[in-house]
């Protein structure tokens, strides 16, 4: 359990997950006050990944339900194998035949059945989908029910309940109440509006793109063997990319897959050639690459020079530092003296 929210940020830094005090804020209240966290905001920006490395840092499992359209409670919560009932009661024939034998009627029997039926509806025949076994769970556990808004709304009124109260209601077998509630993590893509609902019982986070110093130190990070000049060359040729008008912008987890694409090429710095070979790593789309190669010398131009305009600033910042502490230690050898 998280006991401060600075915990929260070095934890999930030592899972090699930079966060702001924001992020680590509601990470750490919806812990303390059993709250699940709707998390929002682009593709590929770190929002399942965020899930991932809480369960990590909180040392519990993480189960995953991944929405779809057409995703049903059955597929969420649980189903009943019905070909496992029917092999039990093709193996019990003889013994259910002679247990029906001293039925007077059909009526009797019937009603013989029904003190009986909880024998094969039971969780001995139950599947669990990752709903119950979130709740069903003897340990702690995260989770994730990821990409929320590519299922239906009705989908959402069935979550309603779990989230409120941390329990599900099962016909044959009642209402199960969680021993050790879950940290619940909803990530969406903002590719619809959810219901009020829904956010009501939610802490809201919303995740964007970086700031230009936040995504250099997640590449350092993530990818140390990429030298610093052409990472800065990197961030500065995405920013410039992402405020073009493009079908998809590239998200974080594509510039990790081109910074670690460019150690593998042990590139020293970006060239018109050398991106657009390296493009589609970015790009997803045939109109967007197109987009960007037709632009890319007054990209590449105004990236390289602002990538030198920042590693000048850089190497100026670190020279009068230098020259600080010198004359820090000069004046304190003096009065030692």
């Amino acid at each position: 359990m998280f006991e401060t929210i600075d915990q929260v940020v070095t934890l999930l830094r030592q899972q090699r997950y930079i966060c702001d005090r924001k992020l680590a804020t509601v990470i750490f209240l919806a812990l303390k006050m059993n709250k699940p966290v709707l998390i929002e905001g682009p593709a590929g920006v770190g929002k399942t990944e965020l899930a991932k490395t809480v369960a990590r840092a909180l040392d519990r499992s993480l189960i995953r339900l991944q929405c779809y359209e057409g995703l049903d409670e059955a597929r969420a919560l649980y189903e009943w194998e019905y070909g496992k009932q029917l092999l039990y009661t093709q193996i019990l024939r003889e013994k259910i035949g002679s247990l029906f034998a001293e039925m007077e009627d059909l009526r009797a029997a019937v009603e013989y059945l029904r003190q009986h039926e909880d024998v094969f509806f039971s969780e001995h025949f139950m599947v669990r989908r990752p709903i119950l076994q979130a709740i069903a769970s003897p340990e702690p556990v995260v989770l994730l029910i990821d990409e929320i808004d590519r299922a239906e709304e009705q989908f959402e009124a069935f979550l309603l309940e779990v989230l409120s109260d941390f329990q599900v209601t099962v016909p044959e077998i009642g209402t199960i109440v969680a021993r050790h509630p879950p940290l619940v993590c909803i990530t969406g893509n903002s590719t619809r509006e959810l219901s009020d609902a829904l956010k009501r019982r939610c802490l809201h986070l919303a995740i964007g793109y970086p700031d230009e110093e936040r995504e250099l130190e997640i590449i350092r990070l993530k990818v140390p063997e990429l030298r610093e000049s052409l990472a800065r060359q990197m961030v500065s040729l995405i920013r410039r990319i992402r405020a073009m008008d493009l079908r998809k912008a590239p998200s974080i987890s594509e510039t990790l897959d081109w910074a670690q694409a460019l150690v593998l090429l042990n590139a020293e710095q970006l060239n018109r050639e050398l991106v657009e070979e390296t493009l589609q790593l970015i790009l997803k789309y045939d109109r967007d690459v197109q987009q960007v190669s037709a632009q890319l010398p007054v990209l590449l131009e105004g990236a390289n020079g602002a990538a030198r305009l920042t590693f000048d600033n850089m190497d100026l910042r670190e020279q009068q530092e230098r020259y600080r502490t010198n004359e820090r230690a000069y004046f304190s050898s003096r009065r030692e003296e």
